[in-house]
């Protein structure tokens, strides 16, 4: 929530005349994830498993919404999130952990019939219509993040025997958009067009290149003054790296890593098949 603030209080009060905006639903996110998590807690998760379908079925209407004139928001050109009454949501965001439910409660009540190509069909049908959905918005970095997910959570011998074809498919698909492949190169060398493509990366770089290793102080950032876009969410790490440094950025990841960590211990303890899956399913989302 600090830096949330810290990157976001000045194009909050620019765009929105109120700084505290992104402060405000950032802590929202805060309120419903306890509570969440709370509900959670006392909650048994084979009740999860039992519902299953519902919540495939309701999350792919709620990736068909994102599509449709009225409820569906779109941004820089590209349709993701779904607005209902007042709230805006990312049904691909949703979509994550319902194929980890689906995948744990199917594979834990066949793990004997998943050893077959035929009995892994349903896991693979709904990632697949799943990924291109959400292709479709389009987001690349969600679609890998489920077919990772999709590979992470079949047996070894299957990730490695469908880890080939799907590797095969990244430059394909990067190829087949002119937007992916324009993306790509920025990546590789932003400085080849420093005002266009790769002008959101070059600032990222200053930005953290400012920090140096102990950072210029909480809230003394430059480039969160409308120079780097999107500061207070796809770019927040910069500015996190710029105000507090290496050493500051550093220990957040370990804060990351050990929470990841501890997912997998919890799934490694599970009483049963299904928990453990589930477990493991989050944690490669998180990692």
């Amino acid at each position: 929530c600090i830096m949330v603030y810290s990157a976001s209080f000045y194009s909050a009060n620019y765009h929105y005349g109120n700084k505290y905006f992104f402060l405000i639903k950032q802590a929202m996110g805060v309120v419903m994830g306890v509570f969440a998590m709370i509900f959670f807690t006392y909650l048994d998760y084979n009740l999860l498993k039992k519902y299953k379908s519902w919540i495939v079925g309701i999350t792919f209407v709620l990736l068909d919404l994102v599509f449709v004139p009225g409820l569906g928001m779109e941004s820089y050109g590209a349709k993701r999130w779904v607005s209902i009454l007042g709230f805006s949501i990312q049904p691909s965001e949703i979509a994550k952990f319902a194929l980890v439910i689906f995948t744990a409660a199917y594979m834990s009540d066949n793990h004997e019939k998943v050893k077959t190509l035929k009995g892994l069909m349903p896991v693979l049908i709904v990632g697949g219509l799943m990924c291109l959905l959400i292709m479709l918005e389009p987001s690349m970095s969600v679609t890998m993040c489920i077919a990772f997910v999709t590979l992470f959570m079949l047996s070894k011998t299957h990730t490695l025997m469908f880890s080939i074809p799907a590797g095969a498919m990244v430059p394909l698909l990067v190829v087949l958009e002119p937007y992916r492949l324009t993306i790509l190169l920025a990546f590789i060398d932003p400085w080849a067009s420093p005002q266009g493509e790769g002008f959101q990366l070059i600032q990222s770089l200053y930005s953290l290149g400012d920090g140096g290793w102990f950072g210029v102080g909480l809230f003394n950032s430059r480039q969160k003054y409308l120079f780097l876009p999107f500061a207070e969410s796809d770019f927040i790490l910069s500015i996190i790296g710029e105000e507090i440094g290496f050493i500051g950025t550093t220990l957040l990841m370990a804060v990351f890593f050990l929470l990841v960590y501890r997912l997998i211990k919890i799934a490694l303890g599970a009483k049963d098949r299904f928990g453990a899956m589930l477990g493991s399913g989050v944690a490669f989302i998180i990692a």
